[in-house]
C-alpha cells in the first residue's frame, strides 16, 4: 500500500474516533451559540480598541485600565461558558490524540520501532522530559 494512501486512511480513522466526533460536536455547538459568539466578537473588538488607545501619544491610562478590566471580565465569561468548557475539553482530547500520532510517526522516522515506542511524548508524561526510564511508565 502506498504511504500517502495510508496517511489518508489514518485521516479517515481519525474522523471516526469518538474524540474527533466529540470535538466536532462541541465545535458545532460553540459555533451555533450566538450569545457566546457575540461575546467572542466583543472580546476581539475590545482588544483592538485597547491596542488602538495604547498607541495614542496621549493615551488615557484610566480608560485603558477600565477597558482591560472589561476585557478580563469578558474573557472569564467566555471561558466559563459551558459550551466553551466542553469545547476546550474536547479540543484537548483531540490534541492529545494528534500529539500521540505525531510522536509515533516521528519516532518511526527516526528509526524507533513504532510498535513498541510509547504513545505519549516524554515531555507530556508525568515522568518529565527524561522519559519513563526511572518510573513505571506512562498511562
Amino acid at each position: 500500500m502506498d504511504i500517502i494512501q495510508m496517511a489518508r486512511d489514518l485521516g479517515t480513522a481519525i474522523q471516526q474516533d469518538p474524540r474527533y466526533k466529540a470535538y466536532e460536536a462541541a465545535k458545532e455547538k460553540n459555533d451555533s451559540n450566538l450569545e457566546l459568539q457575540k461575546r467572542i466578537a466583543d472580546f476581539h473588538a475590545l482588544k483592538a480598541d485597547i491596542n488602538a488607545e495604547q498607541r495614542k501619544p496621549d493615551a488615557d491610562r484610566a480608560r485603558i485600565q477600565k477597558m482591560n478590566d472589561d476585557l478580563r471580565d469578558l474573557f472569564m465569561s467566555i471561558n466559563n461558558d459551558p459550551d466553551m468548557v466542553a469545547f476546550e475539553a474536547a479540543r484537548e482530547g483531540m490534541d492529545a490524540v494528534l500529539d500521540s500520532i505525531n510522536f509515533i510517526i516521528t519516532a518511526a522516522a527516526n528509526g524507533k520501532d513504532p510498535q513498541t515506542c510509547p504513545d505519549t511524548p516524554p515531555e507530556m508524561c508525568s515522568c518529565g522530559a527524561g522519559g519513563c526510564a526511572g518510573c513505571a511508565g506512562c498511562g
